[in-house]
């Protein structure tokens, strides 16, 4: 069963039109609305936060565009390779600040590993590990489960509990939020707006920090479709190697793709669906359309709903007993 709307074409983009259009808007956002001279933007060796710089860079010209780039001792050592790369490509003043000595001040690896010693009690130093997702692609519920790789590179897993996968995420969100407040730091010295980099469908379905990643002035491609954001990235001349990587959270230990830790699918499958199910294009369709089964597309559809859901409270500010009169928002 096909559906008119669902189409090959259903996210093609005007990349052009569409930076243009996103360069004139982030210039009245962040000079007229926000007052601010310039960006500041944290450049991850992502494929988002290489088109926002291109974009910043546009918008503002790229002396008023300052790139951060901020390690930590568990990335890949191509993140930082791929954010010089980009801050290099489009000429951004940039700088390079490791937040290893900040997150170990704060507990951040202790906490985590706390946690993970209460499923594998022998986890100690030489180890690493990851938290992935699991049973949504067999069109189950989901859960998390933990795996961890020893010193000798035996691998091991096992299902988290509730209270250690949430101490883990505690732990870890210590990361994006170090970020951010760097990001503002600079940003403060500057008199600079922060770029926020998420596309439509973490910003969809919540999947960044609060008061973290998901702390910015102005998100430039959170309307954009991941699909949509590497064809923008590529006319904008963000280098290949970037624009053809496997999207991955970088935040783990061991080498971590999103659509293990958080989505159901991978991104380009994650896109249509969540394009389908805006659009009202019925689950059976979608299936046809992605070569699964109706039960998956079905569970697809259902995930959709529950992450924006649960994930309201990232998006929500600061709540008010009453109005305070006198402030304009």
């Amino acid at each position: 069963m096909s559906h008119p709307e669902l189409k090959p074409d259903c996210l093609a983009l005007d990349c052009e039109a569409e930076a243009t259009r996103i360069a004139a808007r982030m210039i009245d956002i962040v000079g007229n609305d926000l007052r601010r001279r310039g960006a500041t933007i944290a450049i991850s060796g992502g494929i988002d936060s290489a088109a926002c710089a291109a974009l910043a860079a546009r918008a503002f010209g790229p002396e008023r565009v300052f790139g951060i780039m901020l390690p930590e001792r568990e990335n890949s050592p191509e993140s930082l390779a791929r954010g010089l790369a980009v801050a290099e490509r489009f000429k951004l003043p940039h700088a390079v600040e490791d937040i290893t000595a900040a997150l170990e001040g704060l507990g951040c690896y202790r906490r985590r590993d706390e946690a993970i010693r209460a499923v594998f009690p022998e986890f100690g130093d030489g180890w690493k590990s990851k938290i992935v997702i699991a049973g949504g692609q067999d069109g189950s519920f989901n859960y998390f489960r933990v795996v961890v790789r020893s010193p000798d590179g035996k691998q091991h897993e096992a299902r988290l509990p509730a209270r250690e996968y949430m101490q883990i995420v505690a732990a870890t969100n210590f990361k994006q939020r170090t970020r951010k407040a760097l990001e503002y730091f600079h940003a403060d010295r500057l008199g600079y707006a922060v770029i926020g980099t998420p596309n439509r469908l973490e910003y969809d379905q919540g999947f960044f920090v609060k008061l973290g990643d998901g702390a910015a002035d102005v998100k430039p491609i959170a309307h954009l479709y991941k699909t949509q954001v590497v064809a923008l990235a590529r006319h904008l001349g963000v280098p290949e190697e970037i624009c053809a990587a496997k999207p991955t959270t970088d935040t783990y230990s061991l080498a971590q793709g999103q659509d293990e830790f958080y989505f159901a699918l991978p991104y380009q499958k994650m896109d249509i669906a969540l394009w389908a199910f805006n659009h009202g294009v019925p689950a059976e369709a979608y299936a046809e359309q992605a070569g699964i089964s109706a039960k998956q597309a079905q569970f697809i559809y259902r995930d959709i709903v529950a992450k924006r859901r649960t994930t309201r409270y990232l998006h929500a500010g600061p709540r008010l007993v009453e109005e305070v009169g006198g402030i304009e928002h």
